[in-house]
């Protein structure tokens, strides 16, 4: 068993550092806002620390699962963070999904103080944190990933390094690019079948039997039939993933039109008040 640190108690990280605890992990966990991380402690036991350096000293491992490009450098940097905390050979795992650029540039500011860098961002959404089934796309050092990932397992489906630093989160980018166009399609297809007169309920059991198929066919459909949209992935961070895809392709020459039309949707659904609403409200512009 190991002793780590989880950074960032929301939606996923505060019951994926629940699972380290349940697997026997000894678990110190920080939350910006120190309410949330009292209520962690309360539930799974563990300790938490005021900042992401004290939260560091003395680990094994570190987690964390914030925000965005700004907030992963501010746990990671300054005199109060993560990093100026962590002992020598320690390896942080940062599960956000961010650009590839700003995990290379910490990446390299933890080799330039003998630390080590996995990034890992996942996917499954709330309800595969809360399972314990998420799917880990990981990138960094190969003794560094080999190292996290019998500690990952405790809340993984499936985790494997696809490359080198910033490999997980190109990875994470093409996940996020097949969701934005199997969303759409979903909804395209269902708002069709309303106006059309047909049971959705009915066709979709048909359908999701053939080529068809997918997750989101299966885990939304019902819901985007009852205009439900209250939990899930919310669009407003569908949004900010998507503009690094889209960043990410300019940078690399690639072409993703569908994508960047299905950026453009989401920010109609934005407009009419849904930034909070589960991603699968795309259906909500069609009615």
């Amino acid at each position: 068993m190991a002793k780590v640190a989880f950074l960032g108690l929301g939606v996923m990280g505060f019951p994926m550092a629940g699972h380290l605890a349940a697997k026997g992990h000894t678990v110190t966990v920080y939350n910006r806002s120190p309410a949330k991380a009292e209520a962690w402690v309360a539930k799974h036991g563990g300790t938490s620390a005021p900042t992401p350096r004290a939260a560091a000293v003395g680990q094994d491992v570190v987690f964390a699962c914030v925000g965005n490009d700004d907030d992963l450098r501010g746990i990671c940097t300054g005199p109060d963070g993560a990093f100026a905390g962590m002992a020598l050979n320690t390896v942080f795992v940062d599960h956000t999904t961010v650009s590839a650029q700003v995990t290379r540039e910490m990446w390299a500011l933890a080799e330039s103080l003998g630390l080590g860098f996995v990034d890992a961002p996942v996917s499954g959404g709330q309800a595969g944190a809360e399972n314990g089934v998420l799917s880990v796309m990981c990138g960094g050092e190969p003794d560094h990933y080999d190292r996290v990932e019998p500690v990952i397992a405790a809340y993984a489906r499936i985790c494997r390094r696809l490359g080198d630093s910033g490999a997980g989160q190109i990875a994470k980018m093409m996940n996020q690019i097949c969701i934005a166009g199997l969303v759409q399609g979903l909804a395209e297809a269902l708002a069709f079948g309303e106006k059309a007169g047909l049971d959705g309920e009915k066709v979709v059991e048909v359908i999701s039997q053939g080529a068809a198929g997918s997750w989101q066919m299966a885990n939304r459909h019902k819901t985007m039939l009852e205009d439900r949209f209250d939990f899930g992935f919310a669009v407003d961070w569908m949004r900010k993933d998507l503009g690094i895809c889209l960043a990410t392709a300019n940078d690399i020459g690639a072409s993703l039109p569908v994508t960047a039309l299905v950026d453009q949707f989401y920010k109609d659904v934005q407009r009419m008040g849904g930034g909070r609403n589960d991603t699968s409200s795309l259906i909500r512009r069609l009615r």
